[in-house]
């Protein structure tokens, strides 16, 4: 089989066919996505009907896995596998939706915050493949953006000042800005923050990117007003449409997206219609800003 990719925008998101992904993937093919994923940051695979199995497998064929804010434990997940991710708001037998006040709502709103899987943790997270099992009849779309062209856009000026400062990202910052506070002074501390540069390099492009993202609290030597005033802008910056690529859902989709160098976010849809997808991710074990401890430990 032969991987072919057909480009969706301008700068971000390729349609990937050419490859069935239940089955396990020759390392050339595994070289092939990773290609696209360098070029294109985000790749879209329609009709791909995964057991929560070979998902997983296909996940694990692109390195450790990610465990993100299930380190928290939060809840019981009704999921086969703890390294998936229940991105959905249906009950535990799947038979129908959860309350309004259900803890996984408050995960579905905070999703549609624009942010990037992990970057709360080191290592952060690399891919996310997301699954769709059952979607709502309108609404809940998922958007992304691409932080290599919204870094080429700041103006040269932008770009010299932000050379050298580093964000503090933080596992529940955009829970906090939600309301959601109900978290054990041990859940609040399970994730350190961590400082990402605010500019960095993509590995597989080699091109510069602008990472920032609503788990970004703070800039190392700025007051909290400021940096968080210039993180609001950066945002800003970084999300405007012409930098977008817009998913509208289909049932046995299989989305994959490169966290160091796109953002994304959900979109709303009616909470008493099933929305139904499950995630795994991946750890970027390459990361530069990573030391050999934080690498052998990702790998345990």
């Amino acid at each position: 089989m032969t991987l072919t990719i057909k480009p969706l925008t301008t700068h971000l998101g390729g349609e990937a066919s050419g490859v069935d992904l239940s089955q396990p993937l020759s390392q050339g093919m595994i070289n092939a996505i990773n290609a696209g994923m360098d070029q294109y940051g985000v790749l879209v695979f329609r009709n791909q009907p995964l057991s929560q199995t070979e998902q997983l497998n296909l996940a694990k064929s692109f390195g450790p896995l990610d465990m993100g804010l299930k380190k928290l434990k939060v809840r019981k997940d009704r999921l086969e596998h703890p390294e998936l991710a229940d991105l959905s708001n249906v009950n535990d037998d799947a038979s129908g939706v959860v309350e309004p006040t259900h803890k996984k709502i408050v995960g579905n709103i905070a999703n549609q915050l624009w942010h990037s899987d992990s970057s709360f943790q080191r290592p952060a997270a690399r891919y996310s493949m997301l699954a769709a099992v059952r979607i709502p009849s309108d609404g809940g779309d998922t958007e992304y953006t691409d932080l290599r062209a919204a870094y080429d856009a700041l103006p040269e000026q932008m770009k010299a000042e932000l050379a050298e400062l580093k964000a503090e990202h933080y596992v529940l910052h955009s829970r906090f800005l939600l309301g959601d506070t109900d978290y054990t002074e041990a859940q609040k501390a399970t994730i350190p923050p961590v400082l990402w540069p605010i500019v960095r390099v993509h590995p597989g492009s080699g091109r510069k990117v602008l990472f920032v993202s609503s788990h970004a609290r703070a800039v190392e030597g700025m007051s909290l007003a400021e940096g968080r005033m210039l993180l609001f802008d950066l945002l800003e910056h970084a999300t405007q449409p012409e930098f977008r690529y817009r998913h509208k859902w289909q049932p046995n989709d299989l989305v994959i997206w490169d966290n160091r160098c796109t953002l994304h976010r959900g979109r709303r849809f009616n909470l008493n219609q099933v929305r139904e997808l499950r995630r795994a991710t991946t750890l970027d074990i390459d990361a530069p800003e990573l030391t050999a401890e934080e690498r052998e430990a990702a790998h345990a």
